[in-house]
């Protein structure tokens, strides 16, 4: 087991690919992921060719040496000709672009004026026509995180691959639907140094790429790690989702080449996967710069300067920074990371607009729904209490209508089926009546707070009685 990393010169670089929330790179059509049976189906062969080098790539020599077949399936209403490889690629996607700049500067790197858009070869039948389409969009930057600063050396921007559904040794079958997703690639230098340096890389650059207008999860993120030490040939550890374990991945993969070192054991550089112990098995060799060609039926990109400047002005925040703003305006850190976990950042602010109330704005958007959806087993809350409704029940505080103490109340009965007019015909009851009924509990259940006194009795006479006035009584009743 290896005690000092520092000791062994472990080196550790990640590649991480990231879906961009808009239509394919180089098509029109959506991005949609299906469940349905397919109505289009198609068998193929892929052959490896010669890259810019003149060169078979090593691992396509590989893929191509197996003579597996594979199988897509497609949809006539969201795929299209170019990705049963049937047509030329339209130009990039403008909005995919301005996303990958945004994610760039960032990344603190330098935008390229100037690029070519590339083929790289690509034979294990997660692409229709052979190869993906890939772009260099940046390159030089940087990021500061608690272990130090990391470099980044690139960022493409590319083609998703299509879907795997099944595997057996003769072939594979994919869907179409994930061919041609926009993917940002973010290549850091191997400037980390330690296992769980590794981890906090990843999860800064996630954070990161939130910011910015990205898919969310499973299977939208996924990262690559590049580990090596000394006298070693580079392994590829392929196709990460959880990065929690990073940690464990890499100590293994560095016990195994120390190991390798020790015994003397002849290596190459390879493509590796991890297994569910966290060690790794070999998956294919690790491909050259000879799979790499032009992509001949598209001009050069031109990335010009008004472009960049757009970008720099619609420069998303980080969501650090957001979360900063949100503690400012009083709300925990907790909170303000549960905010932005559920995408509910903009909805959050537009309330706020009506009423200037953090915690209130809170509770009505995010703690009352999920309350609510737990105790009484309510799926897809979401589409009942939409973002219509909770706007009309924060307008009616403001005006007076309810009071906040209401709120969940109205919100529990529109989740069981009434609409929000009948939710909001509050039965009240003599004041008188209750009084009694409050002095009895009190009674009953000596030495309680105040809050929960008033959970009691909210709960007792749900939408009989305001807040307000069941403070008031409370209180009177305490006072004697």
């Amino acid at each position: 087991m290896i005690e000092d990393y520092k000791e062994v010169s472990l080196k550790v670089g990640l590649e991480i690919h990231q879906q961009l929330d808009t239509g394919k790179l180089f098509c029109r059509c959506p991005s949609i992921i299906r469940t349905d049976p397919p109505d289009v189906i198609i068998h193929r062969k892929l052959h490896a060719v010669a890259g810019e080098s003149g060169e078979v790539d090593v691992a396509a020599s590989y893929e191509a040496g197996r003579e597996r077949e594979f199988i897509y399936e497609g949809y006539s209403d969201t795929n299209c000709l170019l990705e049963y490889d049937e047509s030329p690629p339209f130009e990039i996607d403008e909005e995919a672009l301005k996303i990958a700049l945004h994610i760039s500067l960032l990344l603190n790197c330098e935008i390229l004026p100037v690029t070519q858009i590339m083929r790289k070869t690509v034979l294990d039948g997660s692409n229709t026509s052979g190869f993906q389409r890939s772009v260099l969009i940046a390159r030089n930057g940087y990021i500061d995180t608690e272990s130090g600063r990391v470099g980044i050396w690139y960022v493409y921007l590319e083609e998703d691959a299509a879907r795997t559904i099944s595997e057996e040794e003769e072939g594979k079958i994919y869907k179409l639907d994930r061919l041609g997703i926009p993917l940002v690639e973010i290549v850091t230098a191997p400037d980390i140094k330690t296992p769980e340096q590794a981890k906090q890389v990843a999860m800064h650059i996630g954070d990161l790429l939130r910011s910015c207008k990205v898919k969310r999860g499973i299977g939208t993120i996924r990262q690559d790690i590049n580990v090596s030490i000394p006298g070693h040939p580079r392994a590829e550890i392929k196709g990460f989702q959880d990065p929690n374990i990073f940690v464990e991945v890499v100590r293994k993969e560095a016990e195994r080449q120390e190991e390798d070192l020790k015994n003397k054991k002849q290596s190459k550089a390879e493509v590796r996967g991890a297994n569910p112990d966290a060690s790794t098995k070999f998956l294919r060799p690790l491909p050259g710069s000879s799979r790499m060609y032009p992509e001949t039926d598209l001009p050069l990109l031109r990335i010009k300067k008004e472009i960049i400047d757009e970008a720099k002005k619609t420069l998303p925040k980080l969501r650090s920074e957001i979360r900063g703003e949100l503690t400012k305006k009083g709300l925990h850190e907790d909170q303000a990371k549960i905010i932005l976990r559920d995408g509910k950042l903009e909805d959050f602010e537009n309330l706020l607009k009506i009423i200037d109330d953090t915690k209130f704005i809170f509770k009505v958007l995010i703690e009352i729904p999920k309350e609510i959806a737990s105790h009484e087993h309510i799926e897809n809350i979401d589409e009942k209490i939409t973002l219509d409704i909770i706007e009309t029940i924060v307008s009616y505080v403001k005006e007076k209508k309810i009071e906040k103490s209401d709120v969940k109340h109205v919100i529990e009965e529109i989740a069981k089926g009434k609409s929000l007019e009948e939710a909001i015909k509050l039965e009240k009851i003599d004041l008188s009546d209750i009084e009694g009924e409050i002095a009895k509990l009190v009674k009953e259940k000596p030495g309680l707070n105040i809050n929960a006194y008033m959970g009691l009795i909210m709960s007792k006479f749900k939408g009989k009685v305001s807040g307000k006035e069941a403070g008031e009584i409370l209180q009177k009743l305490i006072s004697k």
